[in-house]
């Protein structure tokens, strides 16, 4: 097993950023990295010598005041001036894991040798990755039209000694941390504030974390429908493969292979049955969750193609002697992406709670409300109630950000993504939505029980024997906020320790 990942042009893909992360694997830049950050600053520093006219975000002021000269002297004035002015960040913090991917993928961008940053600016992000010093970041604050302006700045101000950092798990002044581990603050050359903070990081760590995420939900969400469906009775005839090859949609073909595969020897569902067809929750699980699929793979490869690429400005191109000030920056890939994103997850979410419904409406034989003795018992009414409601904000989360645009820097950024708050809107949906999978995954193991002597398939039967370890079966009313949450741990447990595919 490798512990070292080394930072270089191979494709970063999701199966190595899962490896990474999952494995806490250190970071290093290859030799290759190093050569080309090298040749880039060098030839931006002899450009400096040589360069009298103005080059926009290396010896000028930012967005509006792009046409105000700054003089050599005041360079490194300049580019700290940039960090601090810019960490605005407000709201809550970002959390631990997707402020790491940001330090991945900043770093990961500016290994190309297009920035003209410094090598030890890069080895100082790649000591904080690999140290766990974590930058305090916030949620709001970035329009994801400069990049992650406000985001990135609070990822930078660790660099020089300002700002917050989590060390040794705990929040501590950066200047502290610094002096504790007898580091000197990074001095800033002409270009290197922009680099920093240009680029779509914020989005982009969001984006990932969200994508291994929702792989993972979305083999759940088949796994916990199969449950549901042997509880509920269902046929497996619209899980017929030549019914999805006449509409080969690759999701949908895929869904209907595993539950297939996920309801194989089941006495339950071979049984002869009454119902001669089930509700679309059950029938079209093929269809829905298979076009969920189809659209992470989109979203996939919108995300996989920006994490490989350079997103600050001005790039500096070596070899073809220019600086091109352009807008690599703007986060309109990301920020249609999300909008996707949280469109398909949370239609996840809402056929899931269609069949928690079903399960407790006291049909096929299912008691009212899934006990024995109803009325006395409320039994699982609420559980219902609590996944509708997380539906329907869903639904408003769901919502696009990406069609909302509003004018900053003086009229000069006039048109920008707001990819940033897809990006928090999508985090909050795609937990939601394991929310209410639990909530289906403790009724549909509820349900099956009424069953018994018949059993389910043998896959079937040795998950819910776990899943009972921490979660027993419901003979008569308890307080269901701890089934809830302990039913949504064993989803997380479950997709941390068995190897799912992201594909």
């Amino acid at each position: 097993m490798n512990t070292v990942h080394k930072i270089s042009s191979k494709t970063l893909d999701l199966s190595t950023i899962n490896d990474v992360v999952f494995q806490q694997m250190k970071i290093e830049l290859s030799s290759e990295a190093i050569s080309k950050i090298s040749k880039c600053r060098a030839y931006l520093d002899t450009k400096m010598q040589e360069e009298e006219n103005p080059i926009y975000g290396i010896n000028t002021g930012f967005g509006s005041l792009c046409n105000v000269k700054i003089s050599k002297d005041n360079l490194t004035q300049l580019q700290e001036n940039l960090v601090m002015s810019h960490a605005c960040g407000i709201g809550d913090l970002v959390p631990k894991e997707v402020v790491k991917l940001m330090l991945l993928l900043k770093i990961q961008s500016l290994s190309y040798g297009h920035s003209g940053v410094q090598v030890k600016t890069v080895e100082r992000l790649v000591y904080f990755y690999n140290n766990d010093i974590l930058p305090i970041v916030y949620t709001q604050g970035s329009l994801g039209a400069s990049g992650d302006l406000a985001p990135l700045a609070h990822l930078a101000l660790p660099l020089i000694g300002k700002g917050e950092v989590y060390f040794n798990d705990k929040i501590c002044d950066s200047e502290f941390v610094l002096k504790e581990l007898n580091l000197d603050p990074i001095i800033l050359q002409s270009k290197e504030g922009l680099a920093l903070l240009n680029g779509t990081q914020f989005m982009s760590a969001y984006g990932i974390h969200l994508l291994l995420k929702s792989y993972k939900l979305s083999y759940m969400a088949d796994l916990i429908s199969s449950i549901s469906l042997d509880a509920f009775d269902g046929r497996i005839e619209p899980f017929n493969e030549l019914v999805h090859l006449v509409r080969p949609h690759n999701g949908q073909l895929k869904t209907a292979k595993r539950i297939r595969e996920f309801l194989e020897g089941s006495e339950l569902i071979n049984q002869e049955k009454t119902d001669v067809q089930d509700p679309y929750s059950f029938r079209c699980i093929p269809q829905v969750h298979g076009a969920t699929k189809d659209t992470l793979a989109f979203v996939t490869k919108t995300f996989i193609t920006e994490i490989n690429s350079v997103t600050d400005n001005p790039n500096v191109f070596v070899g073809e002697d220019e600086i091109i000030s352009g807008g690599n920056f703007h986060g309109q890939p990301l920020a249609l992406a999300l909008d996707y994103l949280k469109i398909a997850m949370a239609e996840l979410g809402n056929i899931s709670e269609r069949r928690i419904y079903q399960l407790v409406s006291g049909l096929r034989g299912l008691p009212t409300f899934l006990v024995d003795n109803p009325g006395l018992n409320s039994g699982f009414m609420i559980p219902q109630y609590t996944a509708a409601s997380i539906v329907s904000a869903n639904k408003q989360l769901a919502t696009p950000a990406s069609i909302d645009s509003i004018v900053s820097s003086n009229g000069q950024e006039d048109h920008v993504s707001m990819g940033a708050n897809a990006a928090i809107q999508a985090y909050l949906l795609i937990h939601n939505v394991e929310r209410i999978l639990g909530i289906e995954l403790l009724n549909a193991s509820q349900a099956l029980n009424f069953r018994n002597p018949k059993l389910s398939s043998p896959l079937i039967n040795s998950l819910l024997n776990s899943y009972r370890v921490h979660v027993p079966f419901v003979k008569e009313d308890s307080v269901f906020h701890e089934k809830i949450k302990l039913s949504i741990h064993f989803i997380d447990d479950f997709c941390i320790e068995n190897e799912l595919l992201f594909d």
